[in-house]
């Protein structure tokens, strides 16, 4: 539960303290959100390859269908003419494009990035053991 709440918030996924985003765009202001290329609190790197974020265009169309499913069976209660559908539909789904965007991209992050451990003897890049030190692989 918790995961899904940082996801709603746009939190890092791995110290659930920075932003993924640094400003919220909107469809009134005609931009799209501007994210962040690394983790403002822990300096984790969000874009890890180029072409990383393909993928959120997957979760995005799954985003809008899932909400024009929702918006038709809730208006249809309403509305009996195909035309008034199609219109209700196509400004609905452009105006929680900028949603979709930013939601897609958040879960895709956390969809492959896991949680920091709190193991403090790992975070360094030397283990001390006794009186030498010895480097990670």
């Amino acid at each position: 539960m918790k995961t899904v709440i940082n996801i709603l918030k746009g939190k890092c996924s791995k110290c659930e303290e920075g932003d993924v985003f640094i400003k919220k765009g909107g469809v009134f202001t005609l931009q799209l959100p501007k994210m962040n290329e690394k983790c403002p609190h822990c300096n984790h790197k969000f874009l890890i390859e180029p072409g990383y974020f393909y993928g959120a265009m997957y979760v995005s169309y799954g985003l809008t269908v899932a909400e024009g499913i929702i918006i038709y069976l809730l208006s249809s209660f309403f509305i009996t003419r195909p035309v008034h559908f199609f219109i209700i539909l196509s400004v609905s789904a452009v105006l929680l494009s900028t949603t979709n965007y930013k939601y897609a991209r958040i879960f895709w992050i956390y969809l492959f990035t896991r949680k920091a451990q709190n193991k403090p003897e790992l975070t360094n890049s030397f283990i001390r053991e006794g009186t030498k030190e010895t480097e990670l692989p």
